[in-house]
């Protein structure tokens, strides 16, 4: 572990070019301008090398950053199907709530609701890992450091026990967290950790650990995609209890228990703790929904994980009950129930009968009256119905697009459902964006005398139209969740104005005139946010009023980016540090560095094209009308670009994904050769086969969730079920008879369960190269021993 740099290996070999040859008498008597015609030469030649080079690392840089993005639209999908397999799943074991019921809607567990549970739990005296002491000393937070250097895991008990008193610590905490220079020198700022211990461990050692003279604020997605999320979350909330003046949290996007679904910290609990995982994973959500949501610094810096929007208010957000946002990808289905649902079309008509009765210079006046602190708090409704896309694309990047981002005044609409047969009359719902779906939430019958839609400006401003439906809790939570995804999911961007975020599917992208507005609005000089990783660890943008911190550094791939951290004194001029965790790159030149990152960036996109096969060459026939097999680049790369949606520079990806024909145009069946499926099956029909490489991720999170137990099996019933709904929430057309022919084939020994780590493997892209190279370094290492 240290701060990578780059050391330029040794020559192996010396090529001599004799035009260049020179001798002492050359030296001598040499051309001043062939010396400086020669200089000019090489400066040229190196200039051409490095931009070379810069290309190649940005549209590098495109690939991995384009495939993450996909990958959470991927997630906002996977969460609505959780929705949907939630109400469509039968238990069939009846073993009691499977995991995703007491993830998406969970129950207070008696046994959890005691606060000394963990007390029950033994621990054995074959235990070698730190025993923590409460309340936690210095003593326990470097026990804790020294035993997950030598990769010791925290027992259940004392990780329960370390989770209770954090919640209750967080629960006395505002949503925004007020800092001050005065008491502490200088605060370090932290962004994205992702469960990279080593990258926590490097800040520590290079900016000492949490004290009173080390203040820290780290902003948010502590878990997920790491290896060692436990540990990093674990060290976090013990120098948050240790010093809980000098330590804070912020809360990211990834803390979120369905985003843990995919990400891979729900996988690693359940593997680190299989006896007490769910409880352990119960209180890590509540923990998570009541971490802070913001900090400002002096008055001055507001620190915030993802970003803000047009609709971003500060004193809305510190109202807010945090606790009940479990997740921004799914609204409380609870709280939906508890709304009332028996709302009359006639009681409706009435009341927009009345509202279209008033005068119009009314409407000027009721608008001059409000109050400041009205104006602050109000949440309004579009009369006007907005389209919402509801419609669930085969490619997985257009999915949930188009529901993603509660943006601008019409987040919440007024819409007329349809009659149907179990609802003999129509009533008006509140359509509400969510970053998975758009939950529709009945409006709440009115009073006629304490409730009147008054119309304001051509809005509806619900805080003075309905006291009663403002004051419903449920509908507060509502209302709160979009600042709330806002907050969490948003990214700058150079354009003015405040657009849905639909590249990466939630959140908004702001432009420098709303950075700007909420600047002044609060008397504030600058954002700090994370969310974004960054080559260099940090940037700055929307004229230095926004910056980037971003603290997990080979985030991509080894050596693919450089982690950073802010320190902001009383002056409030922010100083920029930067490492790198490195064991292998440190001896690597730029150019080896820059080849092996965009490696590893090409096998992921040849992985993304493979899974896409079928759509790809629908496309390419399309303009292939002599079926010669090859089309234009042009139209190669409009079809890429038309199925993937990634937004790539795909004629300078070219070279390095197909070849191109004798007369220049693309073989589009290249774009597939050099991948193949890991273990095929003969009874899969091509058409499923291409929908499970798809899905792999979504099919083994779900098989995950099902097998309770962990052996790696789930009953052939289980398979059917699942897969079932599964295809039918996503759309394809998939006949029931070849997912029962896919079930029997699998079932290898017969014995009516399936081991789904095979029939993972079996649809696992495999690059035929890398094949070759194992089978060839295979063979060398037999003659080598033999």
């Amino acid at each position: 572990m240290g701060c990578g740099t780059s050391v330029a290996t040794e020559t192996q070999g010396k090529i001599v070019d004799t035009d260049f040859l020179l001798t002492d008498d050359t030296v001598k008597t040499s051309n001043p301008a062939l010396t400086l015609k020669s200089a000019v030469l090489i400066q040229r030649w190196y200039r051409r090398y490095m931009a070379r080079l810069e290309m190649r690392r940005r549209y590098t840089w495109n690939i991995f950053q384009s495939i993450e993005y996909a990958g959470e639209q991927d997630q906002l999908q996977l969460s609505s199907f959780f929705s949907f397999m939630l109400d469509n799943f039968t238990q069939l074991n009846g073993s009691g709530p499977d995991l995703i019921s007491q993830l998406l809607d969970p129950v207070v567990d008696p046994w959890l609701d005691r606060e000394t549970c963990y007390n029950l739990i033994q621990i054995p005296e074959s235990y070698a890992g730190p025993r923590l002491s409460f309340p936690l000393s210095v003593s326990d937070t470097n026990a804790l450091l020294s035993a997950f250097k030598e990769q010791q895991t925290l027992h259940a008990r004392y990780v329960l026990q370390l989770l209770y008193e954090t919640k209750k610590l967080l629960k006395q905490m505002p949503n925004v967290i007020h800092l001050s220079t005065s008491y502490a020198k200088e605060i370090t700022i932290c962004g994205d950790l992702h469960g990279r211990l080593d990258d926590l461990l490097l800040i520590f050692y290079k900016n000492g650990l949490p004290s009173a003279e080390t203040s820290y604020v780290f902003n948010g997605d502590f878990v997920d995609r790491g290896k060692k999320s436990i540990e990093v979350v674990v060290l976090l909330f013990a120098y948050l209890l240790l010093y809980p003046d000098y330590m804070h949290l912020n809360r990211g996007n990834h803390e979120d228990h369905i985003m843990n679904l995919r990400y891979g910290f729900t996988k690693e609990v359940m593997q680190k703790y299989k006896t007490h995982g769910r409880e352990i994973l119960q209180l890590f959500q509540d923990v998570f929904s009541l971490l802070p949501v913001a900090t400002v610094i002096d008055g001055k810096i507001l620190i915030v994980h993802g970003g803000i929007s047009d609709q971003t208010d500060l004193d809305f957000l510190s109202t807010i009950e945090r606790h009940k946002v479990k997740s921004a990808l799914r609204f409380p289905r609870h709280s939906l129930e508890q709304l009332d649902i028996s709302q009359s079309c006639r009681q409706m008509k009435r009341l927009r009968s009345t509202d279209s009765s008033r005068p119009s210079s009314s409407h000027s006046h009721s608008k001059g009256q409000r109050t400041p602190n009205q104006r602050k708090r109000r949440c309004r409704l579009s009369r006007q119905d907005s389209a919402i896309s509801t419609s669930s694309s085969s490619s997985s990047s257009s999915s949930s697009s188009s529901l993603c981002s509660p943006r601008t005044p019409s987040c919440l609409t007024p819409r007329q459902c349809p009659v149907s047969p179990s609802m003999p009359y129509a009533i008006n719902v509140l359509q509400v964006p969510f970053l998975d779906s758009a939950s529709s939430v009945p409006l709440p019958s009115p009073q006629q005398n304490e409730c009147e839609w008054k119309q304001v400006g051509g809005e509806i401003n619900i805080v003075e139209l309905c006291p009663v439906l403002w004051c419903d809790q449920h509908l507060c939570l509502l209302f709160s969740l979009p600042q709330i995804v806002d907050i969490l999911w948003s990214d700058p961007k150079t354009q003015e104005g405040c657009s849905p975020n639909t590249f990466r599917g939630g959140g908004c992208y702001f432009g420098p005139d709303v950075t700007q507005r909420l600047l002044l609005q609060h008397g504030l000089q600058l954002l700090i946010r994370s969310h974004e990783c960054k080559q260099e660890g940090y940037e700055l943008c929307h004229g230095g009023q926004v910056i980037t911190i971003f603290s997990a550094s080979n985030y991509y791939e080894e050596g693919s980016n450089r982690g950073a951290y802010i320190k902001v004194g009383r002056e409030l001029v922010p100083r920029f540090y930067q490492y790198q965790v490195s064991r292998t790159t440190r001896k690597l030149t730029l150019t080896q560095r820059v080849r092996a990152a965009e490696g590893s960036a090409l096998r992921a996109l040849k992985e993304k094209l493979f899974t896409h096969r079928s759509e790809l060459m629908s496309g390419f026939q399309q303009y292939d009308h002599n079926n010669t097999g090859s089309v234009s680049v042009s139209e190669w790369a409009l079809v890429l670009e038309s199925v993937l949606r990634l937004d790539l520079p795909w004629r300078t990806l070219r070279p390095h994904l197909a070849r191109l024909a004798p007369d220049g145009s693309v073989e589009y069946q290249s774009c597939f050769e050099d991948m193949e499926s890991g273990n095929p099956l003969t009874q899969v029909t091509p058409n499923l086969a291409e929908t499970l490489f798809r899905y792999r991720t979504d099919i083994e999170i779900i098989f995950n969730i099902i097998d309770k137990d962990h052996s790696g099996l789930i009953s052939i019933e289980e398979f059917r079920h699942t897969w079932r709904l599964f295809s039918a929430h996503l759309g394809v057309d998939i006949d029931d008879r070849a997912i029962d022919d896919l079930a029997r084939s699998i079932d290898f020994n017969k014995d009516g369960s399936i081991d789904f780590t095979e029939f993972l493997e079996a649809f696992r892209v495999v690059h035929k190269l890398d094949s070759k190279d194992q089978h060839l370094n295979g063979k060398t290492d037999r003659e080598k021993y033999s």
